[in-house]
């Protein structure tokens, strides 16, 4: 990926603000690695677990009406894996140490989900368009947040009339 080596540097700067981080990767919402700075962690295993952690939060979310994915914390007897949106195709996931301040974490890990986003979004390949849709004075459109809405019931009254007119 193009944007690799910019990951990577938003990976130290994030480091020097909270030293108790042992770890970072961004990866695709589909579980492939994007950069990774993760020492003695299996990077795809980790990013494929993350897309399974990033569904099941998003169907949560979901569930309960608390809005789009922002992020997610797990925390283990040796430390935390912090989990965090990074734009519409990447999230961000951090390990840190037991003895981080969890507020700064968030801080900081927000932060650097969102230039991540950028990063990411910046090097997305643009939405396919049909010749006969596409226009060259129309802007490009950022893709649609996913949200999900009980449909309406469907009426039938259309073929009610059809069949008492036949």
């Amino acid at each position: 990926m193009a944007a690799e080596a910019p990951l990577l540097d938003e990976f130290r700067r994030l480091r020097a603000r909270v030293p108790q981080l042992t770890g970072a990767l961004a990866a695709g919402v589909d579980g492939l690695v994007l950069a990774h700075d993760t020492p003695g962690v299996e990077p795809d295993g980790l990013a494929a677990l993350t897309a399974a952690a990033l569904g099941v939060a998003t169907r949560v979310t979901d569930a309960t009406g608390r809005g789009d994915f922002r992020e997610l914390l797990v925390r283990g007897t040796d430390g935390y894996v912090a989990t965090y949106a990074a734009g519409r195709t990447a999230v961000l996931t951090l390990l840190a140490s037991d003895g981080v301040n969890v507020g700064r974490l968030h801080l900081e890990g927000r932060r650097a989900g969102a230039r991540i986003g950028e990063l990411v979004d910046a090097n997305a390949a643009p939405p396919r368009r049909s010749p006969a849709k596409s226009s060259a004075k129309e802007p490009a459109k950022p893709m649609p947040t996913r949200t999900r809405t009980a449909r309406s019931a469907r009426s039938n009254t259309a073929n009610a009339r059809t069949t008492t007119e036949s």
